[in-house]
């Protein structure tokens, strides 16, 4: 249940930032979590300069139809180092070593919250989502790459080395003979989780198997279709899938796990991995819920806006 009181500024406005590599978008809530307004805009490609005025110019754009002023939050692609106070890990590779929180509270005259694109995703699933009133949340990014975040009571936990929830370069659990040393990740470590459950890595377990090239996408429907090759693959993906978050449940033991990210589509995740996880978690009873993102791709960008929610 969402308080619609006790918020930030008066006029209860939140704009949330989703800065992405090819798009910025832009979302304004009210107090309860409405959506007021939303647009985006392209990425200046390689452009750190023009990346951050493009980001002010659209916060001022959105207050001049809201008629007031909000509170930012923008979710990035990277983190800001603890060490420098400068981005790091960005896959835009222009932000990286820069002071972005600096440069945007300075562009526009008041302070600006950050955090990662798991976190924001998180964060959105948590407070009004697929997971709101659950107390602990685990958000997961099955994309391009593997990422996650942690909410606890409707706040983002970053951990002391601002790394809580970054699951996806670990090592995948209970390797299995045929999965070690497992696939070159680029961190320069082998077999990570991200290397087995990201979509590429889906793409690539089915080559090394059936020695032809198929999008991770094309799998699940052909699947769906009955090719038993491409039915291998998933079952191999959703048992992987079931060995990594058994390995956070024993962890954090959450009470929902949202699942966000291109990968997150495939419906036989919902049912499969839960059947599979309780041989690998320490516990006779796993309460723990999997579910899809109410907000879907529109998390991100929702989730950094609810970074100024309940004293986050």
């Amino acid at each position: 249940m969402i308080s619609c009181m006790n918020v930030f500024p008066e006029s209860g406005l939140r704009i949330g930032i989703d800065l992405g590599g090819s798009k910025i978008e832009l979302i304004a809530l009210d107090a309860c979590g409405s959506e007021l307004l939303r647009f985006r805009r392209a990425t200046p490609a390689g452009d750190y300069r023009q990346t951050v005025q493009l980001i002010a110019a659209m916060v001022a754009e959105a207050e001049a139809d809201l008629g007031a002023e909000a509170s930012v939050g923008v979710g990035t692609p990277g983190a800001i180092s603890l060490k420098s106070g400068l981005m790091k890990n960005c896959n835009s590779t222009c932000l990286n070593d820069m002071p972005l929180q600096q440069d945007l509270q300075r562009q526009l005259g008041r302070e600006v919250r950050l955090s990662n694109d798991a976190n924001c995703f998180a964060l959105s699933e948590a407070v009004d989502g697929a997971a709101a009133g659950a107390g602990m949340v685990f958000g997961v990014i099955l994309g391009t790459g593997v990422g996650g975040g942690i909410v606890v009571n409707g706040k983002v936990l970053n951990g002391a080395n601002s790394i809580a929830g970054e699951w996806g370069h670990n090592p995948l659990p209970c390797p299995q003979a045929d999965e070690l040393p497992g696939p070159a990740c680029y961190c320069g470590r082998y077999g990570c989780i991200e290397t087995w459950l990201s979509g590429p890595a889906m793409s690539a377990d089915h080559r090394r198997h059936e020695q032809v090239s198929v999008s991770a996408e094309e799998i699940v429907r052909l699947a769906g279709e009955g090719d038993q090759s491409c039915q291998q693959s998933v079952a191999r993906y959703c048992d992987r899938l079931a060995r990594a978050l058994a390995g956070v449940i024993n962890i954090i033991d959450p009470d929902t796990i949202v699942l966000g990210g291109g990968m997150s589509n495939i419906k036989p995740l919902y049912d499969e991995v839960p059947r599979l996880w309780g041989s690998y978690i320490f516990s006779d009873e796993v309460r723990t819920r999997l579910v899809a993102p109410k907000f879907g791709d529109s998390s991100g960008v929702r989730g950094a806006a609810w970074l100024w929610s309940q004293g986050n």
